[in-house]
C-alpha cells in the first residue's frame, strides 16, 4: 500500500488526530513527512500523528486514506509496528531498561569514535575478532580531530553516532575506545530522534560511561559496559564481551569480589561505570542515577585524593541517593591498592547499603562485560548464601533474545 491515513478521530490535547504510517518502510514515511514539513515531534514510535485540520493536505499529497484497523493491521504485517513495550524512550532511575536483540551471524556491528582517537593496528585486530564471530564490521575513518586527543571534530563525530543509530541495518555500535570526548556531543544529539530506531546495543567503556548514562535516561536501552575494539585483543575480556552480546550471559552467571561491612542482599538494576566520567555528568541532564539500582563503580589512573573528589560529588549531586547496593570494580593505576580499599570504605560504607569490592571489571586485564540496565542480584556477608564468608556475590539475570 505505501504510505497510508486514518481517520482524525483519536482524541488529544482538546483536539482529534489522524495516524500517517507506512507498510514499506520508516525511511518512506519519514521522506514523506519532512516534505510536508510535518514536524519530528510528531513521529510516536511507528506513525506521524496529524491534527484533524491537516488530514486532507496528507491525502492530497498521496497518502491513502484506510480505517484505523487495516493501517494496524498493514503495518503490523509489514513488522513495522512498534509495541509500546518494546520502543526506546525515557526511563526513570531504577527501571529496568528494554535489552537490544542478541547479535547473530551476519549481523552488521559499526565501529562509532564518540571519544578518542585509536591505535590503527589495534582496530584493525579487533575489528577482525568480531569478523571472526561471523559480524559484519562497518568502520568509516573519522576526519581528523581538531585536538589530537579527540576522534575528530564534535559534529562529526555526534553524526557518525547517529547515522549508525539510525540505520536499520546496524544491530550495534560498538566504540573503538574511550579516552576523552563523549560528553562534548551529548547536546549534539538529538534524542527525541534517535527514539526512532529500533533497540540496539551501544558497547564500550571508560569514557562512554556518558553516553551510557544519556542513552539509559532518554533511550531506556541496556547498554554494554565491555570492552571497546581497540580492548578485543585481551581474549579473555573479548569472550566475555562476544557472551554478553551474543548470548546474554554475564560471567558464567556470576561475579566474585570481597564484601564489605553490611551483610544482606540486594536487587536491582546495574547504572554506573566510570567513576570520574559519573562524576563529571551529575547535575547536565543527561545522567541517570542509582536510585532503586544498584551501582557500578571503577576507574584508572586516578590519584586517591582526585577518587575522593569524584565520590565527594556523586554524594553531593544525589546521584547515590536511594542506591540498593554498590558494586566496586577495578581502580586501575590509582595508587596503592590499600589505601584505594580504605578510601571506598569510607565513602560508600556509610550508605548502609551491600558493597562488594575487587570485582573484575574495569580497565584491567580479563574485565567482565555487564549489561547496563540489566537487573541483578548482590549478596554480601557469611549471611548470604554466597560460597564463603569472605565473598560477595553479584548474579546478573540472563538476556534473553529481544529481551
Amino acid at each position: 500500500m505505501g504510505l497510508l491515513i486514518d481517520p482524525p478521530d483519536t482524541p488529544g490535547h482538546g483536539i482529534t488526530w489522524s495516524h500517517l504510517a507506512s507498510d514499506t518502510s520508516l525511511e518512506e514515511l519519514h521522506a514523506f513527512a519532512r516534505t510536508l514539513g510535518i514536524p519530528e515531534r510528531g513521529f510516536d514510535g511507528d506513525h506521524y500523528d496529524i491534527p484533524a485540520e491537516g488530514a486532507a493536505d496528507v491525502v492530497a499529497a498521496g497518502a491513502r486514506p484506510v480505517t484505523s484497523r487495516q493501517l494496524l493491521a498493514a503495518i503490523s504485517a509489514a513488522g513495522l509496528r512498534a509495541r509500546k513495550a518494546e520502543r526506546l524512550r525515557p526511563r526513570r532511575p531504577g527501571r529496568r531498561l528494554l535489552p537490544p536483540p542478541l547479535l547473530r551471524a551476519g549481523d552488521l556491528v559499526e565501529v562509532v569514535m564518540p571519544a578518542g582517537p585509536v591505535d590503527e593496528a589495534r582496530l584493525r585486530g579487533g575489528i577482525a575478532v568480531l569478523e571472526s564471530w561471523g559480524l559484519r564490521v562497518r568502520h568509516q575513518p573519522p576526519a581528523p580531530g581538531e585536538v589530537p586527543w579527540l576522534a575528530g571534530p564534535d559534529q562529526a563525530r555526534a553524526d557518525a553516532f547517529t547515522r549508525a543509530w539510525l540505520d536499520p541495518e546496524v544491530a550495534a555500535l560498538w566504540t573503538g575506545r574511550g579516552g576523552f570526548g563523549s560528553q562534548r556531543i551529548m547536546e549534539l544529539l538529538d534524542w527525541r530522534l534517535l527514539t526512532q530506531a529500533r533497540p540496539k546495543w551501544l558497547i564500550g567503556f571508560s569514557d562512554i560511561t556518558a553516553l551510557h548514562q544519556a542513552v539509559a535516561s532518554r533511550l531506556g536501552v541496556v547498554t554494554a559496559h565491555a570492552c571497546g575494539v581497540a580492548g578485543l585483543g585481551d581474549p579473555v575480556a573479548a569472550e566475555h564481551a562476544r557472551r554478553l552480546v551474543t548470548e546474554g550471559i554475564v560471567a558464567h552467571g556470576a561475579i566474585v569480589g570481597r564484601p564489605g561491612q553490611i551483610s544482606g542482599s540486594a536487587q536491582g538494576v546495574l547504572v554506573g561505570g566510570n567513576l570520574t566520567m559519573l562524576a563529571a555528568g551529575a547535575g547536565t541532564g543527561l545522567g541517570h542515577s542509582a536510585a532503586d539500582s544498584i551501582a557500578v563503580l571503577e576507574d584508572v589512573g586516578e590519584r586517591p585524593f582526585r577518587l575522593d573528589r569524584a565520590l565527594t560529588q556523586l554524594h553531593r549531586s544525589g546521584w547515590l541517593d536511594g542506591v540498593r547496593g554498590v558494586v566496586c570494580g577495578q581502580f586501575t593505576d590509582c595508587g596503592d591498592p590499600q589505601e584505594i580499599a580504605g578510601l571506598l570504605a569510607l565513602r560508600l560504607e556509610p550508605l548502609g547499603v551491600p558493597v562488594m569490592y575487587d570485582a573484575p571489571l574495569g580497565h584491567g586485564p580479563g574485565a567482565v562485560a555487564l549489561p547496563l540496565g540489566a537487573m541483578a542480584r548482590l549478596d554480601t556477608g557469611p549471611d548470604s548464601d554466597v560460597a564463603g564468608p569472605a565473598q560477595a556475590r553479584l548474579g546478573v539475570r540472563a538476556l534473553g533474545e529481544g529481551g
